[in-house]
């Protein structure tokens, strides 16, 4: 996509249309039109024929592009857990991984990337013993997260409810419970790159009733942010600037009215004392 996106760029200012574009590497202006979306592979020698044809002739510019095309083609880390993923998700966490900053507000859960493995377990699990499929699911998503947590920026959101809704029965769920309130004050006071407020219940209604949300952004390019809506059964990548705008401004909105971070620490630190009092 990021790649696709280089190439269009460079296409609209020499003025080009996708039909010569195509006429030189031999394709169709819709072949051109799926490789400026990220939709299709890239051919090393494409590329080359394209950005000569763009006024591109820098070495070092094209053996960066030509890499660059190397790159996109090879699988993602997601690729070795096979099926067990939905479709719709692995397009999703493409598009994360290629984001330079994640922002999510979310009302019923703590976030699958802030996730420590029993909580994951669980909520993957539904409580029952899990069998392969299952288990490559939670394995992908302890391998996402130590993809995320190297240094991406994270500016997360959680309605309180989702901090406070005990999961895995009355006594394993205490555990679950204070080992992920453990860990979300680590990230508080550890993560430089990671932003963690609390919707308090006090608030009452606020800017994110609708439900959760993710905003992707990709700053070192070009592109616009991109909103990712996750369903029962599907999940919607939206890029509608209008839609992107309102849950963005949405986003603002949760952030003046949450605690501010060292709140939120405060808030954190003070459920696990209740909880250990219990």
């Amino acid at each position: 996509m990021l790649l696709g996106d280089q190439l269009r760029q460079y296409r609209t200012r020499c003025g080009i249309s996708r039909e010569d574009a195509g006429e030189k590497i031999r394709a169709s202006a819709s072949k051109i039109s799926r490789m400026e979306l990220g939709r299709v592979g890239f051919k090393a020698r494409d590329i080359e024929d394209l950005l000569k044809l763009y006024g591109v002739t820098d070495r070092k510019l094209l053996k960066e592009f030509k890499e660059l095309a190397l790159e996109s083609n090879k699988p993602g880390w997601w690729k070795e857990y096979g099926d067990a993923l939905h479709k719709w998700f692995i397009r999703y966490v493409g598009f994360e991984e290629a984001a330079d900053q994640i922002r999510i507000y979310e009302s019923q859960f703590v976030p699958g990337l802030l996730q420590i493995e029993e909580c994951a377990r669980e909520v993957i699990s539904g409580g029952v013993d899990t069998d392969e499929v299952t288990e490559q699911r939670i394995q992908a998503r302890l391998k996402r997260q130590e993809h995320l947590e190297r240094g991406k920026k994270m500016w997360i959101i959680l309605d309180e409810a989702a901090v406070r809704r005990p999961i895995g029965g009355r006594e394993r769920g205490k555990e679950i419970m204070r080992g992920q309130l453990s860990h979300l004050i680590d990230i508080c006071r550890d993560r430089n790159n990671i932003t963690l407020q609390i919707v308090p219940f006090s608030v009452g209604a606020h800017a994110a009733e609708a439900g959760s949300f993710t905003l992707l952004r990709y700053s070192d390019f070009e592109l616009s942010d991109i909103l990712y809506l996750e369903h029962l059964t599907d999940g919607d990548i939206v890029d509608k600037r209008a839609t992107v705008e309102a849950y963005t401004k949405a986003m603002t909105k949760l952030s003046v009215s949450a605690a501010t971070p060292d709140e939120t620490l405060a808030m954190l630190e003070e459920m696990l004392r209740d909880l250990d009092e219990e």
